[in-house]
């Protein structure tokens, strides 16, 4: 393969020409595709199989032909976009800018970079110690920490496609929300001895790593390669969801759903987050649930405070983070965390 760092500049504006023309034409064939989902869905379900419109499994077959490939168009769209946007970040950029802010706007600006550097749990463990050894205080460490899971790139483009720009909104509004809460809170109680002690005792080297700049070409091939294996990682976990979102979208009576997540069950909320802790699940397979339960008409809080608990506070995550946390600090961010999201999902229940 010929690296582009090599090529004359001529060489490499044609490149980046050549490679935003594929873009544009993806992106073009991408929107066509989109569009014709629907129609195609219904022709599948009621004129191939000679489904009854009203019946059942009809029902749930053409909403599990719709969302399938509406799910994996919009995720590996997302991906794409999230890919090459976090192509311009780096641990060591996130961690500079981070560093020497105060209190409130540290746990701002820390959040904010959480949405838009959604780093995976794998990266949890170097980021914290990377945070540290930058003196960064605990509460915008967390507050980083937080944001990244809580605030899904996956669930907030989905909530896009699927609800529109008003819930993606407040899901948005919410998780920064929680994040910066989160982090403020745990600040305060200075809770730096439930650091395991060896984090305290990294090392910065003092040395500058100056990274290359890839270019444009470089960029996007390296988004459509992430995006072909993210893809390929999930998209179990899509058609896994989304079956069970076609299970409930055509035979589970919508009574039965509003009684256990709706508006006038009082303790659906912190249920929604209880069942939603240990259910760890891919964002792209809990949204065609969640799109589902609201059809069926469960509260659009309780709803969100199920998914936000699914993936924001994931097992996955916690274990990982044991390596540099004691138990007592997991616990108090937890506590903190699920008592954000069961007062979120109470107020969008109110609000909404």
């Amino acid at each position: 393969m010929t690296n582009t760092a090599n090529l004359a500049p001529k060489n490499k504006r044609f490149a980046n020409l050549a490679v935003f023309g594929l873009v544009g034409l993806a992106a073009l064939g991408w929107l066509a595709l989109y569009n014709i989902l629907e129609p195609f869905a219904n022709w599948l379900a009621f004129g191939v199989l000679a489904l009854p419109q009203e019946s059942r499994l009809g029902e749930a077959l053409a909403f599990f032909f719709y969302d399938v490939p509406k799910i994996i168009l919009l995720l590996g769209g997302m991906i794409f976009l999230i890919t090459t946007l976090r192509s311009f970040f780096s641990p060591e950029q996130t961690r500079a800018w981070l560093g020497g802010k105060r209190e409130g706007l540290g746990n701002f600006l820390a959040a904010a970079l959480g949405v838009v550097t959604p780093f995976c749990s794998c990266s949890a463990v170097p980021l914290f110690i990377g945070f540290v050894e930058s003196g960064i205080p605990l509460g915008v460490t967390f507050s980083f920490l937080t944001a990244a899971p809580v605030i899904n790139e996956v669930a907030l483009v989905l909530l896009f496609g699927l609800f529109g720009w008003q819930v993606a909104g407040l899901y948005l509004l919410s998780g920064l929300a929680i994040a910066i809460i989160a982090g403020v809170l745990i600040g305060r109680l200075n809770l730096e001895r439930y650091v395991e002690d060896f984090v305290w005792q990294v090392k910065n080297n003092g040395q500058s790593v100056v990274g290359y700049k890839p270019t444009w070409y470089e960029r996007l091939k390296n988004s459509w390669q992430s995006t072909q294996e993210i893809v390929g990682k999930v998209w179990l976990y899509v058609i896994l969801g989304i079956a069970v979102g076609a299970g409930i979208h055509g035979y589970v009576p919508e009574s039965a759903l509003a009684g256990i997540l709706g508006k006038n069950a009082w303790w659906s909320v912190p249920a929604a987050v209880i069942l939603g802790v240990p259910l760890y699940s891919n964002a792209a397979g809990i949204i065609p649930i969640v799109s589902a339960l609201m059809e069926k008409g469960a509260a659009l809080g309780t709803v969100l405070a199920f998914m936000m608990s699914v993936v924001g506070l994931s097992l996955p995550e916690l274990i990982i983070l044991r390596r540099v946390l004691k138990p007592q600090l997991i616990a108090v961010f937890m506590v903190i965390v699920s008592l954000a999201i069961i007062f979120t999902g109470y107020l969008f229940n109110w609000v909404l």
